[in-house]
């Protein structure tokens, strides 16, 4: 029998939970977890164990402090990074950079924290179109979203739409699910798959991507001159800051 080409997918080991950092958010430092996948969507997306559980820790796993899970500790980490301040997101919304911030979708626990900025614009997907804003060029310093670029049919152009909407130096801030072990999945053709309960679910939450390990290609391909993976509680907590 031939070798296979095809690489085996890594697997990745969470630490404990009394071993994940303080919270990137509030700086709590105890966290209470609950699993949140249904066999259906592991299914669908043929997770592995090791991925069911960091998907299950990333969605989960939450701060007892603040309620933020680590998908939003890490949008909150990556949130501290993209503006040049240490600590928490907490500390830095007491003292605010003065920016005007899009924020796509509510960004988990951290929308009522983003609405203290005074530049602060929300939206709901779709009616704010990813893929065809309806703001001017140059418009915002960031764009911020979470987990909402999977249900967008095109997010190449959608990202290249925010790169459009940034001002020279901003970033779109934002987190996909990323499965680490593969390559990003196109489900064009295949059945559709729903985040939420498919008999109460939109057309807005069909996953139309399953990101992979290529995911800082796309953000590169769309024009961005820089990627950077922000991890929190590695592999459960991946932000990504895109920068103009």
């Amino acid at each position: 029998m031939p070798e296979s080409r095809v690489p085996a997918r890594p697997r990745e080991r969470l630490a404990p939970l009394d071993a994940i950092p303080a919270c990137a958010v509030c700086g709590g430092d105890r966290y209470r977890h609950q699993d949140v996948l249904w066999q259906g969507l592991v299914d669908e997306w043929a997770l592995l164990p090791d991925e069911v559980a960091y998907v299950n820790r990333q969605q989960g796993t939450v701060c007892e402090r603040c309620g933020c899970n680590i998908r939003s500790i890490a949008l909150g980490k990556a949130l501290c990074i993209a503006f040049g301040r240490e600590g928490t997101l907490d500390a830095m919304l007491d003292a605010p950079p003065a920016i005007r911030l899009l924020e796509v979708n509510e960004a988990g626990t951290l929308h009522w924290r983003l609405g203290r900025l005074s530049g602060h614009v929300f939206g709901s997907y779709p009616d704010v179109d990813l893929q065809a804003m309806a703001f001017d060029d140059a418009s915002f310093d960031a764009v911020v979203h979470s987990d909402t670029l999977e249900h967008v049919p095109d997010p190449q152009l959608a990202l290249a739409e925010t790169l459009r909407v940034l001002r020279p130096g901003g970033a779109a801030i934002f987190t996909v699910p990323i499965v680490m072990g593969r390559m990003s999945v196109l489900r064009t053709g295949l059945g559709p798959s729903y985040h939420g309960d498919p008999s109460q679910a939109g057309a807005d939450l069909i996953v139309h991507t399953e990101f992979g390990a290529d995911t800082w290609a796309m953000v590169l391909q769309a024009g961005f001159t820089r990627c950077e993976m922000v991890a929190f509680d590695y592999p459960a907590g991946i932000a990504i800051i895109a920068r103009r």
